[in-house]
């Protein structure tokens, strides 16, 4: 599978937003996230990581 976790950082740290990550999407200011499942969440915050080979998100608020 090449799904990610996306995690938003609160407080220093990570706190899980959404799990099997298919699609991320940036919009105005907000990050758009869409599990294989459908489940979708839109965040206010910034990519700070992506890597590929965790499957890990890592979102900063703004």
């Amino acid at each position: 599978m090449c799904e990610s976790t996306a995690y938003i950082l609160k407080d220093g740290k990570e706190e899980l937003l959404l799990e099997s990550v298919d699609v991320l999407e940036n919009m105005d200011g907000h990050v758009k996230l869409v599990s294989m499942f459908g489940e979708e969440e839109i965040v206010e915050a910034r990519v700070k990581t992506l890597s590929l080979v965790d499957h890990k998100i890592i979102l900063e608020p703004l």
